[in-house]
């Protein structure tokens, strides 16, 4: 689809407990150093006293109050999909959108833009750690791009651990097709100990961590030295995960730079024009050493 270049867009996130996000600075900032004026709204469903059900009327209503595109986040990565007129290829392959982009004909097409994020974070933060046996704790939304990223990086095999076990099979199954056979498995959470005591690394895609949901997503004994931990969230940057991790000497990726190389590869979605993933770094960094993160 054709981009048409203006001065000024209108955009914004459709989300749960999204208040902290830097989605918003992110967007702007870039913006403002290419001569452009970007308006990024954060649609809050907390806020609205909605559920996550209603992401297709807020689709709906923000097309027709002329935004130019949407950041989707969690819980409504997978349910946005029926509201849309058309997938791209990759957003199609993992059943998950985290951006939509409304084109001049009226079509709201979603993209996935976090696949391509965590891979650029984790080759630029992680860069030599062992791939053969990785677990991924999470199997939503953000959990199906994480995983096709870290088998596209050369991940032997990704075991899906997730509460609910006919989502983790979806995930597994769709990883299996794409990559081929037994490159994915199944757990549940109760077999985590057993599978991180031989693991390389694992990655964690659960809300678990987020302002709206501190603590642990699995007990603090089941860490070691040598395991690498990754994180997908980012506010606050250093979650009780990282924290615990880094104390044994655990290698670790913070979520922040998912946040901003899925922000780069959005921006080029909703504008048309090549952003400066440095400069993007570089505010990132600002920002949430400016802000203190939520108690």
């Amino acid at each position: 689809m054709a981009v048409v270049f203006k001065d000024s867009y209108l955009v914004g996130l459709i989300g749960s407990g999204i208040g902290p996000s830097l989605s918003p600075a992110l967007h702007e900032r870039e913006a403002d150093r290419q001569g452009l004026r970007c308006l990024y709204r954060l649609i809050d469903i907390d806020v609205l006293g909605v559920g996550p059900e209603a992401v297709g009327d807020l689709v709906r209503a923000a097309r027709g109050l002329g935004f130019d595109g949407l950041n989707i986040t969690h819980p409504c990565k997978q349910l946005v999909i029926p509201h849309l007129d058309a997938l791209s290829p990759q957003a199609e392959a993992l059943g998950a959108v985290n951006t939509v982009v409304f084109g001049d004909d009226g079509r709201a097409i979603g993209h996935n833009t976090d696949v391509t994020g965590f891979a650029a974070s984790f080759a630029r933060g992680l860069p030599d750690v062992p791939l053969e046996r990785v677990v991924q704790l999470g199997a939503g939304g953000a959990g199906a791009a994480v995983a096709h990223a870290t088998l596209t990086l050369g991940a032997g095999q990704v075991t899906v651990v997730d509460a609910l076990p006919d989502r983790a099979a979806e995930l597994a199954g769709s990883l299996n097709r794409h990559f081929g056979p037994d490159r994915a498995a199944v757990a549940t959470p109760e077999r985590l100990a057993d599978l991180l005591a031989s693991a390389d690394g694992i990655v964690h895609a659960t809300p678990t961590g987020m302002a709206a949901h501190p603590g642990l997503p699995f007990p603090a004994e089941l860490l070691r030295p040598g395991l690498w931990v990754a994180e997908v969230v980012y506010r606050p940057l250093e979650t009780e995960l990282l924290r615990t991790a880094r104390a044994l000497g655990c290698a670790t990726l913070d979520g922040g730079g998912m946040a901003v190389f899925q922000a780069v590869d959005a921006f080029r979605l909703f504008t048309g024009r090549e952003p400066d993933g440095t400069q993007m770094l570089a505010h990132f960094a600002a920002l949430a050493g400016a802000i203190p993160a939520p108690k």
